[in-house]
Order: structure tokens, then C-alpha cells, then sequence
């Protein structure tokens, strides 16, 4: 009977000890560990890896701990538990949740353009009125391409009440819509490039054609993240414009991009980021990524039109642009050859 007492407090105190040690990960200062940023594997957030992948093997550090995540309630969710600090969001979503008392602030882009709206290749739509009665699919209630459908309807003199809009994540849409279960989708990419790289999407339009420097994503940080490490936020936002300066620096390096990211960061055929980044150049773009207040007031009133934002904050209360004005003013591209790139990768990397 002893043994066994003397048993179950021996386990009970390593259950303990294991238990504490794994506890104390998530109340150490946040100064005292590496900024952890969410992101999903699409192109909106492609400057988060990329700008981990060329500080490890330049610098030998990463600078901040990349996460990725599968769908946004997850990402959001980690954001407001505080796992993650920072985080690349939908754009009407941050501003969603500075309305709900959240204490965040926006403090630079992720990208410009890079979404399309993709139909089915043998469809008859062939222009926003013919998306009257038919089945849309959107990534979110908060995204910037729900907006986008409103957008584009009240420019056909249509509502949304014309069309039936369904929710769903956007690695579910190229299936949905060779499997002719909707009739449209759109998200960022990768993922529209895949319908149309797999033959059976056809583009009705890109949104650089019809919304032209259209924001999804935005790069949004705790303000206790930006209150106690100010200069790690502008660490931050520097590497993210650095390497969208980098990005836009030549072929070349959107390729080698393209390649690494897939195998280490999203785990995605190669082929998929080949295509967006090139087929047109310029579907996606990765500069001009400073905060611009007419951009995010489009955003807002079309967010309040559309009943998912109630227009009770303003912009200087969600936005913090102090950190882009700063990295605007400094950045340029990492001298980092793409050779080098797929070099690094090929070894291993860091």
C-alpha cells in the first residue's frame, strides 16, 4: 500500500511539473518571447513567411514565430486568446472587432488586389447581371470579397438579395465548383487560380479590373503588443514592406517565392503560387501598403451598407499608421538573391 502511495505521488508530482511547465509558456511577458503572427496560406499573407524565410537565412532568426492556420475562426480565435499578438486579418473584420471593444489597431497591408471571381467554364454568366438567382460562395461574412459581390451588384443596379450567397472556406471552393455544387466563388488565392489552372474555371473577372488596389488583408497588432514592444511592431512592419519590396523586385524572386513558401510554409503544389504570381504579373501586387485613410472609409461605408460593420468607430481608432509611414520611408528590398533562395531551400534551409 505504501509502494503504491508513494507511486501515485511520485507520477502525480511529474503530472505537475509537466503541467506548470507547459502553463508557464503562455505567461511569460510577451517581450520575453518571439512575436507569434497568425496566417492562412494564401496569397494576402505571403509577405508573413517570406519575410521569415529570408530573415532565417540571412540573418539566422526568423524575427517573429510564424502560425499557420486553417480557416479564420481558428486565426481570429488565437488572436483574441492572445496566443497570437499580431496577426494578418480581413479588413472589414479587424474593423468588426475594434467596434466590439477589442483593443487592436491596424498597422499595415498585406497585399493589394489578388482575387478574382471565378465560374464554372462552360457557364452562360458573362457579366455580374447574369449572377441574378444563381449560387455564390464567400469566404466570410467579414470579407472583403462579400464586399466586393455588393460592390460590383450595385454597380448592375442588383442587391444582394438577387443572388443566394453561401459561406465557405475558401480551400473548399475549386471542388465546389468543378463539382457544379455553387455556381461562383471567389477568395483570395491561391485558390481561384487553381479552378482556372485545372481547367474548369473560367475568371468573370479579377478584382484589379473592377476594384482597382482592393485590400482583403491587413497585418492588425495587439495595442498592448504596441504599447510594451513598439520597436519590434516596426521590426515587424519594416521586414513586411522589405519584403514587399522584394517581391516586387522581378520575376525571379516571385518564383523562388513561390517555391518555398508552398514546401514550407503552406504546403501547397509549387504550381499553384507560379500561376497567381504570374498569370497576369500583376493579379497580386506588393507595394504601396501604407495605411490610406480613403481606402478603409470605402471599406466601412460599404461594411455598413452591407449590415456586417455599424460605423461606430473611426478610423484613427482602428488604424495606428505611425509604423507604416516609418517603413515607407526606409524600406527596400532584401538583397537576397532568388538563386540563393532556392539554394537555401534545397538544403534545408533554416
Amino acid at each position: 500500500m505504501l509502494t503504491s502511495i508513494v507511486w501515485v505521488g511520485a507520477i502525480s508530482a511529474a503530472h505537475y511539473k509537466m503541467n506548470m511547465e507547459s502553463v508557464s509558456k503562455w505567461f511569460v511577458k510577451p517581450a520575453d518571447r518571439k512575436l507569434r503572427i497568425g496566417f492562412l496560406p494564401v496569397t494576402c499573407h505571403l509577405t508573413c513567411p517570406v519575410t521569415n524565410f529570408i530573415n532565417q537565412n540571412m540573418e539566422g532568426d526568423g524575427m517573429f514565430e510564424p502560425l499557420k492556420f486553417s480557416g479564420w475562426p481558428e486565426l481570429k480565435e488565437s488572436f483574441l486568446s492572445g496566443h497570437t499578438r499580431a496577426t494578418f486579418i480581413l479588413a472589414p473584420m479587424a474593423i468588426a472587432l475594434r467596434e466590439q471593444g477589442v483593443p487592436l489597431k491596424i498597422v499595415y497591408l498585406g497585399h493589394r488586389d489578388g482575387t478574382a471571381l471565378m465560374v464554372q467554364k462552360d457557364s452562360d454568366i458573362r457579366s455580374i447581371a447574369d449572377l441574378r438567382g444563381k449560387t455564390v460562395a464567400v469566404p466570410n461574412r467579414y470579407s472583403n470579397q462579400r464586399l466586393l459581390i455588393f460592390r460590383a451588384l450595385n454597380n448592375a443596379g442588383m442587391s444582394i438579395s438577387d443572388i443566394k450567397l453561401i459561406e465557405m472556406p475558401p480551400p473548399d471552393m475549386p471542388t465546389a465548383l468543378a463539382t457544379k455544387s455553387v455556381d461562383a466563388v471567389t477568395s483570395g488565392e491561391p485558390f481561384m487560380g487553381q479552378c482556372e489552372l485545372d481547367g474548369y474555371g473560367r475568371v468573370l473577372y479579377l478584382t484589379k479590373d473592377i476594384w482597382p488596389n482592393f485590400i482583403s488583408c491587413v497585418l492588425a497588432v495587439h495595442e498592448d503588443e504596441i504599447r510594451d514592444n513598439p520597436e519590434r511592431v516596426q521590426k515587424l512592419v519594416n521586414g513586411i514592406a522589405d519584403s514587399g519590396m522584394w517581391l516586387e523586385d522581378g520575376m525571379d524572386n516571385r518564383m523562388a517565392a513561390a517555391q518555398f513558401v508552398s514546401k514550407k510554409y503552406y504546403n501547397q503544389n509549387p504550381r499553384l503560387l507560379e500561376f497567381v504570381l504570374s498569370k497576369p504579373p500583376d493579379r497580386v501586387k506588393y507595394n504601396n501598403l501604407a495605411l490610406q485613410k480613403d481606402n478603409f472609409e470605402e471599406i466601412a461605408e460599404l461594411g455598413k451598407q452591407s449590415g456586417i460593420l455599424k460605423g461606430t468607430v473611426r478610423f484613427e481608432e482602428y488604424v495606428d499608421t505611425r509604423f507604416g509611414e516609418a517603413a515607407e520611408k526606409t524600406k527596400k528590398a532584401y538583397r537576397y538573391e532568388a538563386a540563393q533562395a532556392l539554394k537555401d531551400l534545397e538544403s534545408g534551409g533554416k
